[in-house]
């Protein structure tokens, strides 16, 4: 017999709500929770949806990307003040500011908290700078804070747990549960008819971090041989220290690459593909590869944690090296030639997906770790 708790959900990104935890919020509703939701910026389109699903909506400031110490602090004491007025009992954060803030708000409350870490982030990435290295030390310092007022800490692979637990921001390592990502729905994503002719596509925040630029420039070298050939971008301009320039996107433009802008609804951009390719550094389980597994396409990912565990390579698409444009050149131009390869590889995509990813067998498992 489950008993009814009051949950607060905190994301960084209103429209994720529905994307990413619409399933679970539903689920919640259903076993008789009484469900609320924060995030930033909701359009009126996001909020009536959580609405009509049963969910409480509120609106909190909170800068998504960037660093700025005092609209974080603002951020926790909004929190803090919204799990007061609704009686929060159960926490649930995901995504990086969230986490930390939502774990250290619950915990001043006395409400029992859990993070989702679905991916490690751009403070987690190797690169120099000092800028870089200060957010890095004060990311992992105050997930440590964070995490030890948790009672659990959910992951989506294993690397991410391990490199987690490594940069000391889980000190208490049996909090540590593991689920295979935020799952797909695949009634909702149902097989589409491939196309005849080669068409490649990108769903992703224009991140270098991405692999963006990586796609952009296989898909010059890629172009230079095979001119028949169509290369999509779908997302938008992210704003962060990692994004990619309007002048930079521009230029792949220029190059013959379509950039298609944000999507609501990327089924149609999907459908229109032969492959999907997300050549990122790093992930927690990339929900766009999923998405087109599910409507029966191969894909090319790089081999790095989250994106080696979503494709079994030569069976449901290629994994290549990553930051190796020519390399992904190479595996685009395999699935060009062989119009059976990925019809084949798209349908092994699909019932890998369905027997490991499916939304509802995720979020029993999501739910039954979280003891709700």
């Amino acid at each position: 017999m489950v008993t009814p708790r009051k949950i607060l959900i905190n994301g960084s990104y209103a429209p994720s709500l529905i994307n990413f935890r619409g399933h679970l919020i539903r689920q919640m509703i259903a076993r008789g929770h009484e469900v609320h939701v924060s995030a930033p910026n909701f359009e009126k389109v996001t909020k009536d949806k959580l609405l009509e699903m049963g969910a409480n909506v509120h609106e909190v400031e909170m800068q998504r990307t960037g660093v700025g110490i005092s609209g974080d602090i603002r951020y926790f004491f909004q929190l803090r003040r919204l799990m007061r007025k609704v009686g929060a009992e159960f926490v649930l954060n995901y995504t990086i500011k969230p986490n930390i803030y939502g774990g250290l708000a619950a915990y001043s409350t006395g409400a029992e908290s859990a993070s989702i870490v679905s991916g490690l982030g751009y403070a987690f990435y190797e690169t120099n700078g000092f800028l870089h290295g200060t957010v890095q030390a004060i990311s992992r310092w105050l997930y440590k804070f964070a995490t030890a007022a948790n009672r659990v800490v959910v992951f989506q692979n294993p690397d991410d747990r391990d490199d987690f637990i490594e940069a000391g921001c889980l000190l208490d390592q049996n909090k540590a549960r593991m689920i295979n990502g935020s799952g797909v729905d695949t009634n909702y994503y149902g097989v589409a008819t491939l196309p005849e002719a080669p068409i490649f596509l990108i769903i992703a925040r224009l991140l270098v971090s991405k692999g963006v630029r990586e796609y952009a420039n296989a898909a010059r070298i890629v172009m230079s041989k095979r001119p028949d050939c169509r290369f999509f971008i779908a997302g938008f301009l992210d704003g962060g220290p990692d994004s990619v320039s309007q002048n930079e996107l521009n230029e792949w433009v220029g190059w013959g690459i379509e950039f298609l802008g944000h999507l609501d609804d990327v089924r149609p951009a999907i459908e229109s593909c032969s492959t999907y390719v997300l050549p990122s550094y790093r992930e927690g389980t990339p929900r766009t590869v999923l998405e087109a597994s599910a409507m029966g396409r191969a894909s090319i990912v790089t081999d790095v944690p989250g994106c080696r565990e979503v494709v079994i390579d030569g069976i449901t698409g290629f994994i290549v090296p990553v930051k190796e444009p020519a390399k992904l050149a190479d595996a685009m131009l395999k699935f060009i030639d062989s119009p059976e390869l990925r019809a084949t590889m798209g349908m092994e995509a699909r019932k890998f997906c369905q027997e490991k990813y499916d939304v509802e067998k995720v979020n029993r498992s999501l739910i039954a770790h979280l003891g709700l």
